[in-house]
């Protein structure tokens, strides 16, 4: 073998693992940064690789947003009607579950999330707020449920409540660049 046909073969090889490193690395860092959402991409569309992809593009849609945090009286009207919506549970709880859901709505829209369909709308959250975007999943699907029982709704409110209180944030809120 030549001595240019050695050159030649290192470098394809150090290309290669250049090439498979970079990848390693790429899909490292969406997993890192979706958590278990990028788990439920791939189960949804039966591929990393096309999981990766959406999530990429969900990326670079969102970043298009003006996302933004809450005002301190934004957030303090926010707090106020989440605790008067928990304190008519026990009254009306299907109410209470509806109210959550508008709530919730109203908070991300305030926050710069367009308001599209329930499926879009949880794609985007997930960009910001990947740990708990399955609440609001979970929440939705038992809140467009029929017939379900006193404890569902009261699920359904808990998880409305862990994305409420994320989306609320503070002064630390996470808005991205």
């Amino acid at each position: 073998m030549t001595t240019t046909a050695v050159i030649v073969l290192v470098v394809a090889v150090l290309l290669v693992a250049g090439a498979v490193w970079y990848l390693a690395r790429k899909r490292a860092a969406i997993k890192r940064q979706y958590g278990p959402e990028y788990e439920r991409t791939v189960r949804e569309t039966g591929s990393a690789r096309r999981a990766e992809a959406l999530l990429d593009a969900r990326t670079r849609r969102v970043r298009h947003y003006d996302i933004r945090p809450l005002k301190q009286e934004e957030r303090t009207r926010f707090s106020e009607a989440w605790r008067r919506l928990q304190s008519k549970f026990v009254d009306s709880p299907e109410d209470s579950v509806a109210e959550a859901d508008r709530l919730v709505t109203e908070l991300m829209s305030t926050r710069g999330y367009p308001m599209t369909d329930f499926e879009r709308q949880a794609e985007d959250l997930s960009v910001d707020h990947p740990e708990v975007v399955s609440h609001y999943r979970v929440a939705h699907r038992l809140a467009i449920g029929q017939g379900i029982s006193t404890e569902e709704l009261r699920q359904a409110v808990k998880h409305y409540r862990v994305l409420f209180e994320d989306l609320l944030g503070g002064p630390e809120a996470r808005v991205h660049a």
